[in-house]
């Protein structure tokens, strides 16, 4: 577990980015025998891409780096519970591990609304860790929200 705590701090440093840029602040990395292979912090508004997730940016970058779209052998760190759209990603990219930390109660599709990361009847199925530094995680998109609603 301590691992997963070290590497989901690096997962935060991505999304303590994203919001100071003014981006909701969702970080992730992907790791690869005990190295960071691939970094992302929300990018929606910055980049006008509603694609532009943490975790989507993670994966593109890993891919590029190690020049396959395969990401075997690799553990996804992200602060919020993927989306479905990330969620697809990541069983496509036949990524084995994701650890998140806060549930998405709007959009979780890592078992909170549904799990598209162990559908049965996809051909790759995501072992998941959650609830990894759960407060910490969780408290940078309340706090960011309460913020943003002050400033409103």
């Amino acid at each position: 577990m301590e691992e997963h705590i070290d590497w989901m701090r690096e997962a935060i440093r991505e999304a303590k980015k994203a919001e100071a840029i003014g981006e909701v602040p969702i970080g992730a990395v992907l790791v690869r025998d005990g190295e960071i292979i691939g970094r992302g912090h929300n990018l929606r508004e910055t980049g006008h891409d509603p694609t532009a997730h943490a975790e989507m940016i993670a994966i593109r970058e890993a891919s590029q780096r190690i020049g396959a779209w395969r990401q075997l052998n690799t553990t996804l760190y992200v602060t919020l519970e993927p989306c479905p759209m990330c969620a697809g990603a990541i069983v496509q990219a036949r990524i084995p591990l994701v650890v998140y930390g806060a549930p998405d109660p709007k959009a979780g599709c890592a078992g909170t609304l549904m799990n598209l990361l162990q559908e049965d009847r996809f051909n790759h199925r995501v072992d998941i860790v959650s609830g990894v530094l759960r407060e910490e995680c969780g408290a940078l998109l309340s706090d960011f929200f309460r913020n943003l609603r002050r400033k409103g």
